[in-house]
């Protein structure tokens, strides 16, 4: 899956030459090969590295405090969203739907990495989500269909149907 992630995130900064990845262990961790021989391992530290490559360092964010927030959500990713239990996915989504209440994106003004890499992590359980669970957890849906119609970041994955009018039963009508 990362490796998929990170060839859309290169077409998303438009970068021409794609690099060459490959995995290591068990969790599949992607590893890049840089042209000085160095090699660059993890998904934050890739998808960092092709940003400064691009030179689109706005996506990493514009102050300090929002870098510090981009890197924050990228390490929650790796470390709460990746391989978690089923169990854990209702924390997951309570916890972004709560951060979310009063923000379109997860740090900032703009998209940011942060708001990829989110996307494409969270974008296999969102598609499982029945109608209620997505009224349930309203603004990561609102966060999520707005960033899968971003331009240009989902290129590896189908999209996924939001319903923008909520749905009651017919005994509350």
């Amino acid at each position: 899956m990362a490796l998929r992630e990170l060839s859309s995130l290169e077409k998303f900064l438009g970068l021409k030459r794609l690099n060459k990845y490959s995995t290591q262990g068990e969790r599949k961790i992607p590893v890049l090969q840089n042209n000085k021989g160095l090699s660059l391992v993890g998904l934050a530290t890739i998808s960092s590295n092709l940003v400064h490559e691009a030179k689109r360092r706005e996506l990493l964010g514009d102050s300090a405090e929002q870098r510090a927030v981009v890197q924050q959500w990228l390490e929650y990713r790796l470390t709460r969203l990746d391989n978690c239990s089923k169990d854990e996915v209702k924390v997951i989504l309570q916890e972004l739907n709560q951060y979310l209440v009063d923000k379109v994106y997860l740090a900032g003004n703009g998209i940011t990495l942060a708001d990829m890499l989110m996307y494409y992590g969270i974008h296999h359980i969102v598609m499982e989500l029945a109608v209620q669970q997505k009224e349930k957890y309203l603004n990561v849906t609102r966060w999520f269909d707005h960033i899968q119609h971003y331009p240009g970041v989902s290129h590896h994955l189908p999209p996924v149907v939001v319903l923008r009018n909520r749905v009651y039963p017919s005994s509350q009508l």
